[in-house]
Order: C-alpha cells, then sequence, then structure tokens
C-alpha cells in the first residue's frame, strides 16, 4: 500500500484539523498515513516563515477561521489557554513509538490540547494522552529526554525543511506537496487522479 507522509507538529491548531481528516481520506484511496513528527519552530526559523498568530491581522482572523474549519468538519475545537506551546516533549515521543502507534498518539496528544486544553509542554500534561493509550507516561517521557529521541526529531525536522516544508501540516503525496487543512480536498483530487491513472 502507497502512502501519505504527514509532517505534523502538535503545536499547530490546523495540524489538529487536518488530522481528524487525514485517515478517512487515505482509507478511501487505498493509501496509510505515515506521522512524522517535527518541530515547527525550527521549520520557521530555516524558512523565514513565521506563525500565523505572530502577525496581528492574522492573529485575529486566525481565531474565526479554526472555529470555522471546525464546524466545517464535524469536530470539536477549543483554543487552549497556553499559547503557543512548547511542543518538544509530545514531538519526541513521537519519535520514540512504534511505527503503528505514532499516528494515534499524534491524534491523542493535539486532542488534549485543542480540545481538553492540557498543557502539552508539561509532563502532566503529555500524560493525559499516554493514560489514554494505555502506555507508561513516565518510562516514554524519560525516553524522549534521551539523545536518541532529540536526535531523531533534529533528523525529522530537518528532512521536512529538505523536502521543502515550511509549514504545518504538510503532506507529501509520492513527491506531490499540499500544505494546511485547507488543501484536504485537493490533496484527495489528486489521489483520485493518481489511482485511475
Amino acid at each position: 500500500m502507497s502512502t501519505i507522509d504527514f509532517y505534523y507538529d502538535a503545536a499547530s491548531p490546523y495540524t489538529y484539523l487536518a488530522a481528524t481528516q487525514i485517515d478517512d481520506i487515505a482509507s478511501r484511496h487505498g493509501r496509510s498515513v505515515v506521522y512524522k513528527p517535527m518541530l515547527l519552530g525550527k521549520v520557521f526559523e530555516a524558512t523565514g516563515n513565521r506563525m500565523p498568530a505572530a502577525v496581528p491581522a492574522k492573529g485575529k482572523y486566525m481565531m474565526g477561521d479554526l472555529q470555522r474549519w471546525a464546524a466545517y468538519y464535524g469536530v470539536p475545537f477549543a483554543f487552549p489557554k497556553v499559547f503557543p506551546v512548547n511542543s518538544k516533549l509530545a514531538q519526541r515521543i513521537g519519535c520514540v513509538l512504534p511505527g503503528e502507534q505514532v499516528g494515534q498518539w499524534a491524534r491523542e496528544i493535539m486532542h488534549s490540547y485543542w480540545v481538553e486544553g492540557h498543557d502539552i509542554g508539561t509532563a502532566e500534561g503529555i500524560r493525559t494522552a499516554t493514560e489514554r493509550m494505555g502506555l507508561d507516561g513516565d518510562a516514554l517521557i524519560a525516553e524522549a529526554e534521551a539523545e536518541p529521541a532529540r536526535t531523531r526529531l533534529r533528523t525529522l525536522t530537518e528532512e521536512a525543511v529538505e523536502r521543502g516544508v515550511f509549514g504545518a501540516p504538510t503532506f507529501f503525496v509520492d513527491d506531490a506537496m499540499f500544505w494546511g487543512c485547507d488543501r484536504l480536498g485537493l490533496l484527495e483530487h489528486h489521489l483520485g487522479h493518481a489511482r485511475a491513472a
């Protein structure tokens, strides 16, 4: 089965919205999703980009835009009190879990932050998601703080930049790149044509 590469950062609200949809889209087209954690802040630094909230007019617009997208997708959304959040620990956990659990982890940690408002920059905020998955939070946090996890996250972030990523969420269908939760329709259209070819 062909895959869709999904470069994500749990700190991104549009990434949360996209994560509620991408697995169903992939399934409809006989694909699987490979979740690839990265650090969006480092991607911004490398590409000269900035988070929308850093631009006052964009930040103001974003509040309503996120609510409209959540309503459009029919998913819960609540802007957290802690924003922006340091997602390094959450992203490193995505680097130490077995491949088949990374997608579930990404969805759980984003639900914890973008629906329930937990501070995922803290160990306590992380444990809510690990408990729901039946994982040993303390062991995972310790592993995520070790150098192999740090190196893996740096490597994936550099890989994302090398492939042309400048924001999140970003998806690759083979060599075709799609950025943003509002490009999922185009991504699915592309998948339909790829199957027909």
